[in-house]
């Protein structure tokens, strides 16, 4: 019987219309007369998906119970008894009531599978299990219903329902989702546009590699070995010579010519791992793709040529950038180099740039030797075993065995030989066969004592002893060598991926990279020296040093025993080791003389600490940058804001004072009264202008200093519409006395009430209350100001809290657009948080978020865990 088929459709989030979708798919294929039936789903009490259900057999669900509850799950016995062409199983990652079948819902699906039945079933992207981690720090929220990506990815389709995070929110805010009741605290906080965008952009990114996934399979199945342009795929084949960043950069304005486009730079390693690349070279150019948006490939190959294309063709990539060999001319007459072979055996559907440079035709120069150090132990016990060993065997042959016979005499030499060589290399060995030799034609080649041989046949063996030694000395040294490189390598690639990762992810600080290069090295103190010109002196950007004071030398973070004066390099020729980073800058280390073999790690740890140290100034100086440009903002806005908005109270008392002050005019009492009401206006007016610029003075310079205390939100909000015109009229309150108390500032926490009822009071209709709620999630406390008025556009939303900012065609002398700027000031000072939403319906809600006090424990109301499309 044959496998059936899977087919799922994932959304980024609950509500997307996943089982709608899915629905929709059920009846067209009844239409077209397939045997179809509803398994399991759940329409969660929405009126359009239960719309969808009508027409389409329902298998009945099996009841169970559990602990005093039935619940209700899908029976699998009952749809393989019915065992249809199609069967509809929602919510994939679902966990089954304890005594079903199976744990999961996915193991009963792979059930109907494996009898033969289609199956299509929904997933959000947040229940895979490799996302689980990436989904709880965008969310907040662990997701305890997964399902194994495995299962997923062997579905046969994967069709992607999709919606803006807008959208989503205006479905939820209509109720299409959720229950009334469960609407305000979803938009606050799963709903929140960045969680919604975040997972929107995590489901289109797996889907768009599961159909590269397919692209490749589909390729290797078919056996398609040219390429398929359906997207510019640039690879650059670097060498670690200085030309590597100008093709670098040369790829990256290739591919942004066109939609798309890829970069991936790629080295092509030895496989004996000898190559002359510059490490430090490499780590720089690596920095370099992936600061401009590539990707570093590294490949180990004999024939350079012929990896690159392999490696292209893999990719599927469209275009290759190579430079012009650096190699002199004398030398293509050993062939014709890397870029011509390349562009030759590249085939028509792969573009081949080869790139002029200025270190064009100037030589690779020699390769460096890179013979391993087999340490002086091992060299001494060589040199024993090759002299000594000899001496020692023909003592105990010519006193114990003389008869033994010269072929077993010279097997038994030249296993010291063997010996010498895995001990101490190939200088000891063949000192041994030397030395073997003269012994074997004094003490044992006929006549004995005497260094003549008197049988052809015996020099003949003497020959073959001396030639067979030579060989194998020389692999045997030649491995035990490679060996010693392999780990040395190993060790060094394993440290160069750790550094570059952490690097390119800005986990590593200056300091903890020093620090690392000094603990890798063992040395006493790592220091970062720059100076502006070759004439100035040399300052520190960074440096460290070990606890004891000085480096042992040793293995990696070791240090020396007993405490001494820490050694302070003030220039690089100071120290005992110095790495130059470019002109005026260099990495100083004092502890000890380090190999030239460990200086090829060192540059490139030379080469990230320099990248770190740039980016660390970057980002000061793009701070300051930002707040210059925010300083000149609100300086320009307070001019602006002096030169109208406080001149407009101030002429309006001048007028009227002046009025009463005239001798020419008798004022009756109601006039006087209204003229003095109108200066009271004024000044109160100005007044709490003044007060708002003083409050945003205070936020900007960060002098606001916040007495927390625990206090019940019923006797701020109450005393805070003191200032609000006809507050029993214009606004509604519902504080539940249940909720708990709040840790905050209570006079902070006035202003920022006031401030926020002021503006939806100013913005509501006339006839439509300000409705002011609470209610309490998990560890937190929300504040709700709900108004019907003309709302506030999503691209909107965060430029009314930015200070001055008057949204729409606020007239001017209203105000300078500090009240809500300075509310999510304190609010944050206060360490809550303070957001603007939209009212399902019409209308601005301000959702201001407070710490519940450790008290009384607060409701839970949580969200349910799985939830449908």
């Amino acid at each position: 019987m044959a496998r059936g088929r899977l087919r799922i459709y994932l959304g980024a989030a609950p509500g997307v219309g996943k089982t709608y979708a899915m629905l929709s798919e059920a009846h067209r294929r009844t239409e077209r007369g397939t045997d179809c039936v509803v398994a399991f789903v759940e329409h969660h009490n929405r009126p359009r998906t239960e719309v969808m259900l009508q027409g389409l057999e329902e298998i009945p669900r099996r009841e169970l119970e559990y602990r005093g509850t039935v619940f209700t799950e899908m029976d699998v016995d009952a749809v393989l008894a019915r065992h249809p062409q199609v069967a509809l199983v929602d919510e994939l990652p679902h966990t089954n009531i304890p005594g079903s079948r199976n744990t999961k819902r996915w193991q009963d699906v792979e059930e109907l599978l494996a009898a033969g039945i289609d199956v299509i079933s929904t997933v959000n992207i947040q229940h895979l299990e490799s996302l689980g981690d990436v989904v709880e720090s965008i969310t907040g929220i662990r997701q305890q219903e997964t399902v194994p990506d495995e299962v997923v990815r062997r579905a046969a389709q994967i069709e992607l329902v999709d919606m803006s995070p807008p959208a989503l929110r205006r479905r939820m805010a209509h109720g299409n989702i959720y229950r009334p009741d469960k609407v305000d605290a979803a938009l606050s906080n799963y709903f929140r546009p960045g969680n919604l965008t975040a997972l929107r952009e995590l489901a289109l990114l797996w889907v768009a590699d599961r159909v590269d996934e397919y692209l490749n399979e589909y390729r290797s199945a078919h056996h398609v070995s040219r390429i398929w342009g359906s997207r510019e795929r640039i690879v650059v084949g670097l060498t670690g010579g200085p030309e590597g960043r100008t093709l670098i950069r040369r790829a990256v304005r290739l591919a942004e010519k066109g939609a798309g486009g890829e970069v991936l730079a790629v080295h092509i390693a030895k496989s004996d791992g000898l190559a002359s690349a510059s490490p430090k070279e490499l780590a720089v150019q690596r920095a370099l793709v992936e600061d401009l948006g590539g990707t570093f490939h590294q490949v180990v190959g004999d024939d350079v040529s012929s990896a690159l294309l392999e490696f292209a063709r893999g990719v599927n990539a469209t275009q290759t950038v190579l430079g012009v060999s650096r190699r002199n001319g004398w030398r293509y007459v050993f062939g014709p180099g890397v870029g011509a072979t390349v562009a030759r055996d590249s085939g028509r559907d792969l573009d081949v740039h080869l790139v002029t440079h200025d270190e064009a035709g100037k030589g690779r120069g020699l390769p460096a030797v890179r013979g391993a150090r087999l340490g002086r132990s091992r060299t001494i016990w060589g040199w024993l075993a090759g002299i000594g060993g000899p001496v020692l065997l023909t003592l105990l042959l010519t006193h114990v065995d003389p008869q033994l016979g010269l072929a077993n005499d010279m097997l038994l030499f030249l296993t010291l030989t063997v010996a010498a060589a895995l001990l101490g290399g190939l200088p000891p060995a063949l000192a041994s066969a030397a030395f073997g030799l003269l012994l074997l034609n004094w003490y044992f080649t006929p006549p004995v004592h005497r260094l003549t041989i008197a049988d052809p046949e015996n020099i003949l063996a003497l020959i073959i002893f001396v030639a067979v030694a030579v060989s194998v000395a020389s692999v045997v040294d030649l491995a035990a060598r490679r060996t010693q490189q392999a780990a040395r390598l190993r060790a060094e690639s394993e440290i160069l991926s750790f550094l570059a990762g952490s690097v390119l992810r800005g986990e590593t600080s200056l300091d903890a990279l020093l620090e690392r290069v000094r603990e890798t090295f063992g040395m006493e103190s790592v220091a970062l020296l720059e100076r502006e010109s070759d004439v100035s002196p040399w300052t520190c950007a960074g440096s460290v040093h070990s606890e004891s004071g000085a480096g042992s030398g040793g293995g990696a973070g070791s240090e020396s025993g007993g405490a001494g004066p820490r050694r302070v390099v003030g220039r690089p020729e100071d120290a005992d080791v110095d790495v130059p980073v470019g002109d005026h800058m260099a990495l100083a280390l004092s502890g000890r003389v380090l190999p030239a073999s460990d200086r090829r790690v060192l540059a490139a740890f030379a080469a990230q600490a320099a990248v770190v140290l740039d980016r660390r100034r970057l980002q000061h100086e793009a701070g300051r940058a930002k707040e210059l440009a925010e300083g000149n903002r609100i300086r320009t806005a307070l001019l602006a804001a002096v030169s109208h908005d406080l001149r407009t109270p101030l002429s309006g008392i001048k007028a009227a004072v002046s009025s009463l002050r005239s001798d020419d005019v008798e004022w009756s009492a109601e006039d006087r009264a209204e003229l003095l009401a109108a200066i009271e206006g004024g000044t109160d007016r100005l007044g709490h202008l003044v007060d708002n610029l003083l409050d945003m003075s205070r936020i900007q310079t960060g002098t606001v200093t916040p007495l927390i205390r625990e206090i019940d939100l019923d006797e701020v909000v109450p005393a805070a519409l003191g200032g609000i015109p006809a507050p029993e009229v214009n606004v509604v309150l519902e504080i539940p006395e249940t909720l708990p108390m709040v840790a905050t500032d209570k006079g902070l926490l006035e202003r920022v009430v006031a401030n926020i009822v002021e503006n939806a009071v100013h913005h509501s209709p006339a006839g439509e209350p300000v409705r002011v709620s609470a209610s309490a999630l998990a560890d937190r406390v929300h504040l709700r100001v709900v108004d019907r008025g003309p709302g506030v556009p999503d691209e909107a939303k965060n430029r009314v809290f930015a200070p001055f900012q008057r949204h729409g065609d606020a007239p001017r002398g209203n105000g300078v657009g500090l009240g809500l700027a300075v509310a999510r000031g304190f609010a944050e000072a206060m360490g809550g948080t303070l957001e603007a939403e939209d009212t399902p319906g019409g209308g601005l809600t301000m959702v201001l978020t407070l710490p519940a006090a450790p008290g009384r424990p607060a409701p839970c109301r949580d969200l349910p865990a799985t939830t449908a499309g």
